[in-house]
Formats: C-alpha cells, sequence, structure tokens
C-alpha cells in the first residue's frame, strides 16, 4: 500500500477584509509545510469551541502554528492590558490555547514560530513581554518595516543553542544566525517547558514540551521564509515533517 502524505492543520487568523470576516493563512507558510515538510496543508479555520478539537485531532498527523500581526490577548496570562491600538484575534486564541496540549497530548507533532510560539508558552502557564524593545538590558527585536521584505527577513542576530538540546543536535552547532520581526517574548516560561534557545540578551526563542511523546517545538524567529535557502530551517521543517509522516504511517496501519 502506498504510504499517504500527512496532512498538517494551520489554524487561521480572522482578519476583516473590507466588509467581512475572513480565515486567512499565509502562503509562506502553506508553501513550507508543502515544500520543506513534505505535508498536504489543512487550513483550519479559527472558529474556538465551535470546532470539534477531538475530531480535528484525529484526521491530522500535525499542527503549525503560524505567525500574525495580531497578538495573544493578554488576560489568558493575567497580564496588563495591551497599549491602545494592538491588533488582537479572540477567535484564533480561542482555538489554538486549547489545540495545543490536546495535539500533544496526542502524540501529534507541533511546529510553532512567532506568534505560534507565543501561543506554545501561554498555553503551558507562561506570560509575555509585550514590548521587549520598552524593557532595559534588551534589545529590540522588532524589523524595520520602511526595508524590503528580504532585508527585514534577514539574519538578525545569533542565538545560542542550549547544550545537549534537541535543537542543537538537529543545527550540529552551538549557535545559528535567524531573522527577528517580533515585539512581543517569553518572559516566565510554561510549566513543562524547556529553553532549546536564547538570544544574546538573554530572551527565550525556541522551546520545546519537555516530555512530549513527538516533535513539539516552538521558535521565535520566522523560519518558514526562503525556507529551502537555509539549511537549519530546512531542517526544522523536513524534521517536523518526518514526525507527522511516522503519525500518519501508524494510523495507516491501526
Amino acid at each position: 500500500m502506498r504510504s499517504r502524505k500527512p496532512i498538517i492543520g494551520i489554524p487561521a487568523d480572522r482578519r476583516l477584509l473590507g466588509s467581512h470576516w475572513f480565515h486567512c493563512v499565509g502562503e509562506k507558510y502553506v508553501n513550507a509545510i508543502l515544500d520543506a515538510a513534505d505535508a498536504i496543508p489543512l487550513l483550519v479555520p479559527s472558529l474556538g469551541d465551535r470546532l470539534e478539537l477531538a475530531e480535528l485531532i484525529e484526521r491530522c498527523d500535525g499542527f503549525f502554528l503560524t505567525g500574525s500581526p495580531s497578538n495573544v490577548e493578554p488576560h489568558h496570562y493575567k497580564g496588563p492590558s495591551s497599549a491602545q491600538g494592538t491588533l488582537h484575534d479572540s477567535h484564533r486564541d480561542a482555538t489554538t490555547l486549547p489545540l495545543i496540549p490536546l495535539t500533544v497530548q496526542a502524540g501529534l507533532p507541533l511546529f510553532a514560530v512567532c506568534r505560534g510560539f507565543q501561543e506554545m508558552n501561554v498555553a503551558y502557564g507562561g506570560t509575555l513581554h509585550q514590548k521587549l524593545h520598552e524593557i532595559p538590558g534588551f534589545m529590540s527585536h522588532k524589523e524595520d518595516a520602511t526595508q524590503s521584505l528580504d532585508v527585514q527577513y534577514g539574519p538578525a542576530h545569533e542565538v545560542m543553542l542550549t547544550p545537549g538540546g534537541v535543537l542543537a543536535d538537529m543545527a550540529g552547532a552551538s549557535r545559528v544566525s535567524v531573522n527577528s520581526l517580533h515585539s512581543q517574548g517569553i518572559d516566565r516560561l510554561g510549566v513543562g517547558l524547556t529553553a532549546e534557545a536564547r538570544a544574546p540578551d538573554g530572551v527565550i526563542e525556541a522551546i520545546r514540551v519537555t516530555n512530549a511523546p513527538a516533535f513539539a517545538i516552538g521558535v521565535q524567529w520566522h523560519p518558514e521564509w526562503q525556507v529551502l535557502e537555509n539549511p537549519f530551517s530546512k531542517t526544522l521543517f523536513a524534521e517536523f515533517g518526518a514526525a507527522a509522516k511516522k503519525r500518519a504511517l501508524s494510523i495507516a496501519g491501526r
């Protein structure tokens, strides 16, 4: 029997486009799953408790949490109110925050980037800094929106990989260069999570669920950008895809 490609669920952003609401996923994320993870991307509407998450998990072989212009609403981690004008997406919060631990508990692989990385920390009881660039001792991690996308997503700084960690093993190195396009960052690490990388100022840039039965990793940067041109990014997605394929094969063999 020919093995099927794994199906990766990608929760969408809910955005107002013109006069109507849409559920959207950036094409760069879809392409990274298709090309670098060698999997079928499945866009999942962010419908919160209207979705049967248990049934969704049964039908997918992994989940990928993307970046977004919106931030996790701070009441989810008992943080102070956001600055006026901050973009939020309560529907995505209501979908991803319960989905994350259920995915890990079910043994499905989970990969999270940027906002997804922050969601992962909050889902495990962690907290966030809302404006790293305003906190003494932290550097600015934001992109320069006046520059071209190639510059914005270009290498911004190195991250130090935790010795003996999963990412250090994948990279075969103690540090890698990453892009940096975020203003928020981890304050208190969630329960049951392990830091896998840190920026030069000490900000946690990668995490994993410590005792997860499958791939369960989040990174603060954007490895999906031109993923096939970056060896470490390509490895991240390939490892995620391999974990999802293993899940798909186990289901097919039942």
